[in-house]
């Protein structure tokens, strides 16, 4: 910790207004690290102000510059670090952390599960004042190749066609030729289009006037079956298909999908509009808990093939299934959670907004003979109606929402629909311990929480939490 000593006025004390106006821009100054936030950058504290040096380890002692200084928040940049922390390491990867796409390559993978953790644990008890911590953190087998995801931006450098990932806060692309955290396949798919692009003059879409055509590459990879789908975004119709689909062939063997999805609407929703297979299926197929999962483009999978068998095999614990249970999986996508629970319950419900992923669960349901698991196409409060009519009363509910988590209505709805246990999977520690805490107002108490990293060499960590009805809704 850096102490500074301000100047004083005539009253003898220095105001809180006085030690803002004193932080300027451009301001050299000597601090050391004491912990991480929420985006992975460093935080130190000037004379009580919170300081977030991006690229800081805790311990590390260092010379910054401040970029930014406002009344809630300074930001900084490190110019020379005095005392490297003992976890600092080379990254491997040349594009860090110019694309912005990691966070924590710079650092050793034990201490990077450490951050995760307390991170986990800070966000339970200083947002939901909790009184439960995770123990543990499940790593994963390794940091490179993971993601069964890739959105490629593409823009032009040079006159040539340029493939890779925004820099940070910006809409400048990093050009990359091979990302450590996504497949192969995925740099193949993007050397291809490239390629193609090149070849045939083919405009990529420009934002700032709304011009031209190829926006983004989607590649989905299901490493279980080796099958990986190619998704050209454009903004309207394409040339010279055919010759796309041969040189993606040629350059990925193991494509089963190629498809193009017209994607005229503004704004950075990647997937949207309309879909045309040009080659081969409109699907991928992956294999988890031993079971077959059919992927269409906008069907929400779990990023990390690996690390998803460990998060679901948690979440099924937690649930307590004995075979008696009625279950309902509240955002249940491709119903990978709800249909890995049905053989252990006796009816599965699973609701999704997403009209493509519920027919998606439907089939995964057919392909995997399971007969006790149905899906609903509608938010949570028109399910909520449906099911009431039904009289169908859950004893557990999985929970799986996206980044934002849970509106208070949807909170309030599975309260009273009064679950023995609640599980609730997250991929955001605030957004959960926010939830949480709500969820304790109604009465449900949250048990016990195991942290996956789904994400490594990123800020961001899964989290699953099993919370028990304490006492009846008031």
């Amino acid at each position: 910790m850096v102490y500074i000593c301000w100047g004083q006025k005539s009253s003898g004390m220095a105001t809180k207004g006085d030690r803002y106006m004193q932080l300027k821009k451009n301001e050299v100054r000597t601090v050391t690290i004491e912990g991480v936030n929420s985006q992975g950058a460093g935080v130190a504290r000037i004379d009580g102000r919170a300081v977030f040096v991006a690229g800081a380890l805790p311990g590390e002692r260092c010379e910054i510059k401040l970029l930014k200084v406002s009344k809630t928040a300074v930001y900084a940049k490190v110019l020379r670090i005095i005392e490297p922390s003992e976890h600092r390491i080379e990254p491997e990867c040349s594009y860090f952390p110019k694309c912005g796409g990691c966070d924590f390559l710079h650092v050793d993978y034990d201490k990077e599960l450490d951050i995760k953790k307390d991170r986990v644990n800070d966000a339970l008890r200083r947002i939901g004042g909790l009184n439960i911590s995770v123990t543990e953190i499940i790593g994963a087998p390794s940091r490179q190749r993971y993601r069964n995801k890739a959105i490629f931006a593409v823009s032009k450098e040079n006159g040539r066609t340029v493939t890779g990932f925004y820099r940070p806060r910006s809409h400048k692309v990093i050009p990359v030729e091979s990302c450590l955290i996504q497949s192969r396949e995925a740099d193949e798919a993007a050397i291809a289009i490239r390629e193609w692009m090149d070849r045939y003059s083919v405009s990529f879409y420009n934002e700032a006037d709304e011009m031209g055509l190829i926006r983004n590459i989607f590649v989905r990879t299901a490493f279980s079956t080796g099958m990986t789908m190619v998704c050209i975004i454009s903004n309207g119709d394409i040339p010279r298909k055919s010759e796309l689909v041969d040189l993606i062939r040629e350059r990925l063997p193991s494509v089963v999908s190629i498809i193009l999805n017209i994607n005229k609407s503004r704004g950075n929703v990647v997937l949207s509009g309309s879909f045309t297979t040009l080659w081969g299926s409109d699907y991928v197929e992956d294999i988890l808990h031993g079971m077959r999962f059919r992927l269409s483009p906008l069907s929400f999978y779990q990023i990390n093939s690996h690390q998803v068998e460990k998060l679901y095999s948690k979440a099924l614990e937690y649930a307590g299934l004995t075979g008696k249970e009625k279950v309902l999986d509240l955002y249940c996508g491709t119903g990978t959670i709800g249909l890995c629970a049905a053989p252990k319950a006796e009816k599965v419900i699973g609701v999704e907004m997403v009209e493509a992923a519920v027919s998606d669960a439907k089939v995964n349901a057919e392909l995997n003979s399971i007969k006790n698991a149905e899906f609903i196409c509608a938010d949570a409060g028109e399910a909520a109606k449906i099911l009431a009519r039904r009289g169908f009363r859950p004893d557990v509910v999985f929970l799986d929402p996206p980044r934002k988590g849970l509106a208070a209505e949807v909170i309030g709805i599975v309260s009273e629909m009064s679950p023995r246990r609640i599980v609730y999977v997250s991929c955001d520690p605030a957004t959960l311990a926010r939830d949480l805490k709500l969820f304790d107002e109604r009465g449900y108490k949250a048990i016990e929480a195991t942290a996956v990293d789904m994400f490594p060499g990123t800020q961001h960590v899964e989290c699953v939490t099993l919370m028990s009805r304490v006492k009846n809704q008031v």
